[in-house]
């Protein structure tokens, strides 16, 4: 079934939409929450509520790319219970990440549309490797290790390459007025 049918059933308030969404984008949407959370069950409550606010959000809303919406809302709520459940115990790895990430973006909320725009431009300039290798660390929040795994590389060689990256992103930013 294609998005267009799927978010056609959601506007029809047909039930088969969340069933139809879970079939196509279930597996997605379990692997970014997973990659988050470390937990199945906590994985699959985060899959569940997503499906719940993409129904209360659909209508109104429209989503162009149904992959892309569902990702930005798993990603969310999967942080979110990451923030509130691990806030003593924290998962080094995900603290690593924006660690890293904050040492290049400014992280101030007044920013972030014009921020979003402009990530999208650097990321739609930058080889596919690079590309990949970011979006698998900073929004998929895969560990180095399980990146150079995928890749067939050393761990030392996609942290040099997540370093260049940050390089190039910290640099197109402060071109364009932001800086850390």
């Amino acid at each position: 079934m294609t998005d267009h049918e799927i978010i056609e059933l959601f506007f029809a308030r047909n039930e088969q939409a969340i069933k139809e969404t879970d079939k196509k984008y279930g597996a997605y949407c379990y692997s970014i929450a997973h990659n988050i959370l470390k937990s199945a069950p906590d994985a699959e409550e985060c899959v569940n509520d997503t499906y719940l606010k993409a129904w209360n959000s659909i209508p109104p809303e429209r989503p162009s790319a149904l992959k892309v919406f569902l990702g930005c809302i798993i990603r969310r709520l999967s942080l979110d219970r990451y923030r509130s459940w691990h806030t003593a115990k924290r998962d080094r790895n995900l603290e690593v990440a924006f660690e890293e990430l904050s040492e290049c973006v400014p992280m101030r909320d007044e920013d972030t549309p014009i921020l979003r725009e402009l990530l999208n431009e650097f990321l739609e300039n930058l080889e596919l490797r690079d590309r990949v290798t970011f979006m698998r660390r900073y929004w998929y929040a895969m560990a180095p290790a399980q990146i150079a795994k995928l890749d067939k590389v050393s761990v030392n060689a996609v942290t040099v390459r997540l370093y260049k990256t940050r390089n190039k992103l910290r640099n197109f930013l402060a071109e364009r007025g932001f800086h850390v």
